[in-house]
């Protein structure tokens, strides 16, 4: 299976240059906790959680609505081709530590997986299922 079968498309997304409030209201609008950076031509260029929202901004004491997307987001993100197969992104993920994985052609978004997207796959399920151990392995020796 590969991840364009089990991407979601289209693919809910904000402009560096947005204020952190507009992107805190977009992840309570629908609900998620990921928005990948795009620039006007489609270009993927980052990706703002809300966990960088409350480490990178709040925590930090700066104000919501005067700092920008750019200065929060995490630049360097691990994306993954359409045609790749949903166990090898699984592994990655897992790998990598990161729930959710952008899909990129020709440079530009086209999609989004979480491993809640592959847990739901019969073919898929038992992968995402090793991932997410490995991530939440990661996670605890970290303390």
């Amino acid at each position: 299976m590969k991840l364009r079968d089990v991407m979601t498309n289209p693919v809910i997304r904000i402009h560096p240059e947005e204020t952190v409030a507009v992107a805190a209201r977009t992840l309570t609008r629908y609900n998620i906790g990921a928005l990948p950076v795009c620039g006007g031509d489609g270009r993927m260029c980052g990706l703002v959680t809300d966990r960088d929202i409350v480490t990178r901004c709040l925590a930090a004491g700066r104000s919501p609505g005067a700092t920008t997307v750019r200065e929060v987001m995490t630049a360097n993100v691990i994306t993954a081709g359409p045609d790749m197969e949903a166990s090898v992104a699984a592994g990655l993920m897992g790998s990598r530590q990161v729930r959710r994985l952008p899909v990129v052609e020709n440079g530009k978004l086209c999609g989004m997986v979480s491993l809640g997207d592959l847990a739901l796959r019969e073919e898929s399920s038992y992968d995402a299922g090793d991932a997410l151990m490995e991530i939440s392995n990661g996670l605890s020796s970290r303390d």
